[in-house]
């Protein structure tokens, strides 16, 4: 299996939530079988079948994070020296050349991407277009609306 691009902060979250999902929910979630255990017959025991599908949740969760994280190329965005241009795990300011709206995104690896907190997939069309760009060139994107451009104002490495 290819390494997949994740920027450092998406990897510091995947391995908080493995911490968390290990010491915390899997320990409570053997508890709650235990104690579901101790009231009898199993076949009608709602709280067993509903902590035992819990725990297949968690055990399944565990194991794609630590599949994800196995297979991550983690990229210190702070460390590249990309001489200006538009990489992976860029900050770029944009604005739109027809309306003068601005936007900001960050590229992303594709399971940290989250439009609403401006990180854009890696495989997007709209980080595919900016990739290998510089300060004031202008970004042609496909959208589904038709092309728009953007206009690349600044590009941070934080």
């Amino acid at each position: 299996m290819a390494s997949t691009p994740m920027t450092l902060r998406g990897a510091e979250k995947l391995r908080e939530e493995l911490h968390q999902l290990k010491s915390v929910e899997r320990p409570q979630v053997i508890q709650a079988i235990a104690e579901a255990r101790e009231h009898g017959d199993l076949k009608e025991n709602a709280e067993y079948h509903a902590a035992r599908e819990q725990q297949g949740f968690i055990e399944g969760r565990i194991a794609d994070i630590e599949s994800k994280l196995g297979n991550a190329q983690i990229i210190d965005v702070t460390k590249l020296n990309a001489n200006g241009k538009v990489v992976f795990g860029a900050t770029v300011d944009l604005v739109e050349v027809e309306s003068g709206d601005e936007v900001t995104y960050q590229i992303v690896g594709e399971d940290e991407a989250d439009i609403k907190a401006g990180r854009v997939s890696v495989g997007s069309p709209i980080a595919r277009a900016l990739i290998g760009k510089e300060i004031d060139d202008v970004a042609v994107v496909q959208a589904p609306g038709g092309e728009r451009e953007y206009e690349i104002v600044e590009i941070r490495y934080e």
